[in-house]
C-alpha cells in the first residue's frame, strides 16, 4: 500500500474514532404556536449547559425576536448597520433559553413569504432559530430534536426532517456543528398527498381550501423522477412540498429538502419552464455561489428545470426550439452574467450559455460526458465562483472551453 493511502486511512480512522468517542449532549427545541399574537414561543434546552461556552445569535434588523429569558447569561447588543446580536452563555447543568418570534413576514404590500393565521402557519424553520456562532467544549456532539405544541384544533405539523413522534422530529445536519431547524414547515388543518419515488418519501401539503393541486404535483414528479435519479447522485430520504394561495407570495422558493409553490402557479408555464422543477433542482443541488456568481446556481436551476422535463419526453423538439428562441429574445441585451443578484434576462442568458457548454462537452468527449458531470462536481464544493466553475468545466472537457472564454463571465 502506498504511503499516501496509508496516511489517508489513518486520518479517516482518527475522524471516525473521534466521532465515536465524542460526548453526546441533547439539544431540544420546543415550539409553541401562538396564532392570536402572530408569534411562536421557542425554547432551547441543553441537557448540560457547560458543554457550550456560548451561542452568539444574529437577530437581524426587523425586531422579530423578543422576550428573551435565559438560564445563565444573556447579553444583547446592537451592531453596525442597525442589526442586533444576542449572546447566550448557558448555566451549568440543564439550561434553557426561551424567546418569542414573529411569524408573518410581508415582502411587499399584502404579500407574504411567511404567514400565521388562526388555522395554520407556513414558514421556514430558519426563522424559528436565528443563525448563531457556536463556541463549544472539545469532544462534544450535540444531538438535536424539534418538537411542536399545536393550538387547540390544529391537527398536524409537517417538516422535511425525519419524524420520531407525533409532533417530534430529529434534526441532523452533518455539515454544521449547530443543528437548527431548516427548510419549509407547515402546521394546522392540512390536506396532504404522499408517495415514494425511489428512496424518497414525497409529501405535498397545504392548508385546507387553498386550491393546491397536490395530485398534479405528484404526477409530474413521478413522470420526471427517473431523470432526477440519473442527474443527482443524492436524493433526500424525505422531500416536502408546501403551498398556499393569496396572500402568500405568488412565486416558488426552495429550502432544505423542501420547497414552497404558490397554489396558483402553473406546474409548467406557457414558456415551457417549470417553477416546480426549478426549485426541486435548487433544493437537491444546494449550490452556494461566491464572488458575484449567482448566475451559476440560478442558471443551472432553470437549465435543469427545462432539461429534466425534456429528457422525460415532456417537451417536443419543436416546443424546445420555441423555448430556445424565447430565451434568445429575452436575453439579447445582457452583456454580463456577473452580479450579486440576477434578473430573469440574466438567467435566460445563463441557460443559453449552459446549453452551449453541454453541446461542447458532448462533442469533444464523444458523448461520454456532459454538463451533468460539471453539476455533480460543483455540488461537491462548499461554494463555487465563476473561475472555479470554468476550471471544473475544463477539467470535464479535457481542454480549454471556447464557450466559457466569453466576455459574459468577465
Amino acid at each position: 500500500m502506498r504511503v499516501g493511502a496509508k496516511l489517508s486511512l489513518a486520518v479517516l480512522a482518527l475522524v471516525l474514532s473521534a466521532s465515536a468517542w465524542a460526548k453526546k449532549v441533547d439539544l431540544d427545541y420546543h415550539v409553541r404556536f401562538l396564532p392570536q399574537s402572530d408569534q411562536a414561543e421557542v425554547r432551547l434546552t441543553l441537557a448540560e449547559g457547560s458543554a457550550l461556552r456560548s451561542l452568539d445569535f444574529d437577530l437581524g434588523k426587523g425586531g422579530d425576536y423578543s422576550d428573551f429569558k435565559a438560564d445563565g447569561q444573556w447579553q444583547a447588543a446592537a451592531v453596525e448597520a442597525g442589526g442586533q446580536r444576542g449572546i447566550w452563555r448557558p448555566a451549568s447543568g440543564k439550561a434553557s433559553l426561551s424567546y418569542r418570534v414573529r411569524l408573518s413576514h410581508s415582502i411587499k404590500q399584502g404579500s407574504y413569504d411567511s404567514r400565521s393565521t388562526a388555522h395554520w402557519a407556513l414558514l421556514r424553520g430558519e426563522a424559528l432559530v436565528p443563525p448563531a456562532r457556536l463556541d463549544q467544549q472539545d469532544g462534544i456532539e450535540l444531538v438535536s430534536r424539534l418538537d411542536f405544541e399545536l393550538p387547540a384544533g390544529w391537527k398536524s405539523i409537517e417538516t422535511a426532517w425525519p419524524r420520531i413522534g407525533k409532533n417530534r422530529f430529529r434534526i441532523d445536519n452533518p455539515s454544521r456543528l449547530f443543528d437548527r431547524p431548516a427548510g419549509w414547515m407547515l402546521a394546522g388543518n392540512l390536506g396532504s398527498r404522499r408517495t415514494r419515488l425511489g428512496q424518497t418519501e414525497v409529501s405535498v401539503v397545504s392548508p385546507l381550501g387553498q386550491g393546491m393541486r397536490r395530485m398534479d404535483i405528484l404526477t409530474l414528479l413521478t413522470f420526471v423522477w427517473p431523470q432526477v435519479q440519473a442527474v443527482f447522485p443524492r436524493q433526500p430520504g424525505k422531500l416536502l412540498i408546501v403551498g398556499a394561495a393569496d396572500p402568500m407570495w405568488r412565486g416558488s422558493l426552495a429550502g432544505r429538502d423542501s420547497l414552497f409553490l404558490h397554489s396558483r402557479l402553473p406546474l409548467v408555464s406557457e414558456s415551457g419552464s417549470s417553477p416546480l422543477l426549478r426549485e426541486l433542482v435548487q433544493s437537491l443541488a444546494r449550490i452556494n455561489d461566491s464572488q458575484r456568481s449567482d448566475w451559476i446556481s440560478e442558471g443551472l436551476a432553470e437549465y435543469y428545470g427545462i432539461e429534466l422535463l425534456r429528457r422525460a419526453g415532456g417537451i417536443s423538439d419543436e416546443r424546445y426550439e420555441v423555448l430556445h428562441k424565447r430565451l434568445v429574445r429575452d436575453s439579447h441585451q445582457v452583456s454580463s452574467l456577473r452580479g450579486e443578484q440576477v434578473d430573469s434576462a440574466v438567467v435566460a442568458r445563463a441557460v443559453l450559455l449552459l446549453q452551449e457548454l453541454d453541446r461542447e462537452i458532448r462533442l469533444k468527449t464523444r458523448n461520454k460526458r456532459s454538463l451533468d458531470d460539471v453539476l455533480q462536481a460543483v455540488m461537491r464544493l462548499e461554494s463555487v465562483s465563476t473561475a472555479e466553475f470554468v476550471q471544473l468545466s475544463e477539467s470535464v472537457l479535457g481542454e480549454s472551453s471556447r464557450v466559457l472564454d466569453s466576455s459574459l463571465l468577465h
